[in-house]
């Protein structure tokens, strides 16, 4: 006899056990008896004493050398200078090294955000030394209500738009373009990014193996940080050393952002064309850098959709290289690439006629993607019409996954990126094995870049894919494309690009080109492109959203900044697409205009409507049976947008859309509310509902996700996510467990399960344990 569970039944039970679980936990001790109890090693923690010299906790430096209110366009670059030391500095909270009191203290920071130009509210003294090893932060983030610190988390890359934190963005190379950016909050917790291009571009995925440790007292918080020489990229063949360096502090409870070296409202900590300048440092080697990372894997997957190469119980090993090559360039190597960690993609409703773009979350190939970029990029704080979601020449997430999204084995590979003299270069290849069927492939993408003006760059892309083994057959498919991208004036920004490709495949031989112009001033936002792109261009490592198609594009908008009110920005905008076939004929108008409305505490209002025409030339089955026929469409909608502030323990956001709809009308309703009740408990829930009426037929299309998340320590971390998509009538489960028992070192337990409405077992299921250890030379 077999026992049939009704469809979904085992995710939501499973979800809800551990929520219950968590639920019943008991509360946790007040945050400051938290940090008084241990340390992240695990150690008991020492009491808190006065720093040498008054250093702490009452010493400031000086008087203030700004004019307030501070114009951060017109602002002189602030510098601060670094003490040598020859004391060992113990990472432990408390600051009580003779050296401290020997460096140079420096604050005065200067908000962005709400009051632009004035003094922060909540002063914060940095102090620097450094020896031949590590460079050391003490940083005392005063506060006249520590008991209303809001923590966004204790796990590692905690959610940095969700709490207070102090952050440092370092740009060893001066070059005014590229950072290394590390936070950190009062509940200890550290998020490592390595920037790229003056804040365009962000690798979320890449870490180094700093320490810090944070001490609580009843008038501030207190960071003590070392970061090792040997994980920043810097020339050791210039004796002095000069670089580029600022300071975030961020207040969540009053929504305050206030920087060292003064930003304006949208700009961010690593915009590094605007930071100060760290001098001082001298004699300093970065090391051999070379870390070794092996992993074993234990894992078991069963289920319908799971491939018989891979399903049933497997056993794995492999190993991750770093190597410094130069002080600007790093090779990494890997052998038998897994990503049983990776986070799940998040279910999505498609309602149009085009593919839809899946972000990377695989670790490997999100660390460093900047440099191999090609594509539709936005420009930070422009509104421009488009994205690499539309547009881009090279997209890592075609290399080692199935169209559905299904695991490929990778072999191996390396990359090596970096920079030299005045390029930034970047050259990946990846083996895949064969897979159901599938080819084994080879994957290679080589990327230069040259500076040129200061702030503007041109560059050159090539991509490669190569199909290898018994089953390859001699299949291949190439791009290649040159892109400048030039900023000039502080305010204009000129984009352009022109790729090609080709293939052994008939019909993936094809040409596109965009141009494009933006400028944004104080109170002005305009920009305007033309993209083109043949019916044969096919870039097998890409993606594409539109293929035979002419775009033209044009916006123009204002952003008001009143002074003294308790409004933040009024930014009205129009703007205007246009997309013919390649043979003149229309086929998408897109007519829409839009408010934008935030508030000081951080609120925020959006409303838009637009006018809409879709020429369809053949029929277009929208859902499951519906299918709308060939011929003209007009339709009009309206959408009202609320976001709540991230300042509060329960934030949300709710957008509700209304109108017309091809032949009929949809009603869409998508929300989200998420409640952290206590430092280390974060749960989120979200809804995206959509209710369309057609004379063709009537169907609904919605998305529901569950979050939860739990961390013991700054260590010890568990979630849980499920997901349910009424399109694919699919459940999704996702719980992972994560301790990092020593520094970029984890254990990880991932329970994954898909499941339909079926009652034959689900799509798939999978248990895996894996283990890493880094260990560095």
């Amino acid at each position: 006899m077999r026992l049939s569970l009704p469809p979904g039944l085992f995710p939501r039970l499973l979800l809800g056990f551990l929520a219950g679980t968590l639920v019943g936990l008991p509360a946790p001790a007040p945050l400051s008896a938290y940090l008084a109890q241990v340390t992240q090693d695990g150690e008991p923690r020492p009491e808190p004493t006065p720093l040498p010299g008054g250093a702490f906790p009452g010493a400031y430096p000086g008087p203030s050398p700004w004019a307030f209110p501070v114009d951060p366009e017109m602002a002189p670059r602030p510098e601060v200078r670094a003490v040598r030391t020859s004391e060992p500095i113990v990472i432990d909270g408390r600051m009580d090294e003779e050296a401290w009191a020997t460096a140079v203290p420096v604050g005065h920071f200067v908000q962005g955000v709400p009051d632009l130009g004035m003094p922060a509210t909540q002063p914060t003294v940095v102090r620097i030394l450094y020896d031949d090893t590590h460079l050391y932060l003490g940083v005392v983030n005063y506060d006249s209500d520590m008991d209303r610190l809001m923590i966004a988390g204790l796990e590692h890359d905690f959610n940095p738009g969700s709490g207070d934190l102090f952050a440092v963005s370092i740009d060893p190379f001066l070059d005014r373009r590229n950072s290394f950016l590390f936070f950190v909050n009062p509940g200890g917790a550290i998020r490592d990014e390595q920037t790229f291009n003056d804040s365009r571009n962000v690798s979320v995925a890449w870490e180094g193996p700093i320490r810090a440790e944070v001490l609580h007292t009843d008038s501030a918080w207190v960071v003590e940080m070392a970061i090792p020489f040997s994980t920043l990229r810097f020339d050791p063949n210039r004796p002095i050393q000069d670089w580029g360096i600022n300071f975030l502090r961020r207040v969540r409870r009053s929504n305050e952002s206030s920087y060292w070296s003064p930003l304006s409202r949208r700009e961010v900590i690593h915009r590094m064309s605007r930071a100060g300048t760290m001098t001082g440092l001298e004699g300093i080697q970065a090391g051999r850098n070379l870390t070794v990372k092996p992993f074993v894997l234990a894992a078991s997957s069963r289920g319908r959709a799971v491939p018989d190469e891979v399903a049933g119980n497997r056993y794995d090993a492999g190993v991750d290289l770093k190597y410094g090559i130069t002080p600007g360039l790093t090779m990494d190597l890997t052998y038998r690439t897994d990503f049983a960690q990776a986070e799940l993609d998040q279910e999505q409703v498609n309602l149009t006629r085009f593919s839809l773009f899946f972000p990377e979350r695989r670790e490997f190939f999100i660390e460093n993607s900047g440099v191999f970029q090609f594509g539709d990029q936005n420009e930070r704080n422009y509104r421009m019409g488009s994205s690499l979601r539309d547009f881009t020449l090279f997209h890592s997430r075609r290399i080692g996954l199935t169209p559905g999204g299904q695991p490929i084995p990778i072999l191996g590979g390396g990359r090596v990126t970096g920079r030299t003299g005045d390029f930034e270069v970047g050259v990946l290849n990846m083996q895949t094995e064969s897979l159901d069927g599938l080819p084994a492939e080879n994957f290679t993408v080589a990327r230069v870049k040259r500076n040129v003006f200061g702030n503007s760059d041109v560059g050159v892309l090539v991509v490669n894919r190569q199909g290898t083994g018994d089953l390859g057959d001699g299949s291949y498919n190439r791009s290649w494309g040159a892109d400048a991208n030039l900023r000039l004036l502080g305010n204009l920004v000129i984009t352009s690009y022109l790729a090609g490709t080709d293939g052994s495949e008939a019909g993936s031989s094809g040409l596109a080109w965009r141009a494009g112009a933006a400028w944004r001033d104080r109170f002005w936002n305009a920009s305007t492109f033309v993209r083109r792109v043949d019916e044969d261009f096919d870039p097998g490592v890409g993606f594409v959203r539109r293929r035979d198609a002419l775009h033209r594009y044009a916006t123009v908008g204002v952003h008001h900044q009143p002074e003294g009110s308790w409004l933040q920005e009024l930014a009205p905008y129009v703007e205007v697409d246009y997309i013919s076939n390649l043979g003149g004929l229309l086929e998408t108008r897109i007519v829409s205009g839009g408010l934008d409305l935030s508030v000081r505490s951080g609120e925020s209002v959006t409303l838009t409507a637009s006018d809409r025409f879709e020429r369809l030339g053949s029929p277009f089955a929208i859902a499951s049976g519906v299918v709308l026929q060939p011929g003209d469409y007009e339709f009009r909608n309206a959408v009202v947008a609320l976001q709540s502030s991230s300042s509060r323990s329960l934030t949300g956001q709710v957008q509700v859309g209304y109108g017309e709809f091809w032949s009929g009308t949809r009603t869409s309703l998508s929300s989200r509310a998420s409640w952290r009740p206590r430092y280390d408990l974060f749960t989120e829930v979200s809804v995206e509902r959509n209710q369309v009426d057609l004379p063709e037929g009537a169907f609904e299309a919605d998305v529901a996700r569950a979050a939860l998340r739990y961390a013991w320590s700054t260590k010890l971390s568990g979630s849980a996510f499920l997901q349910y998509n009424r399109q694919t009538d699919q459940w999704v489960t996702n719980v992972r467990w994560n301790y990092r028992h020593a520094p970029m070192s984890d254990v990880f337990l991932i329970f994954t399960q898909r499941q339909g409405s079926g009652i034959d077992g689900p799509q798939e299921r999978s248990v895996a344990l894996k283990v890493t250890r880094l260990v560095g030379f």
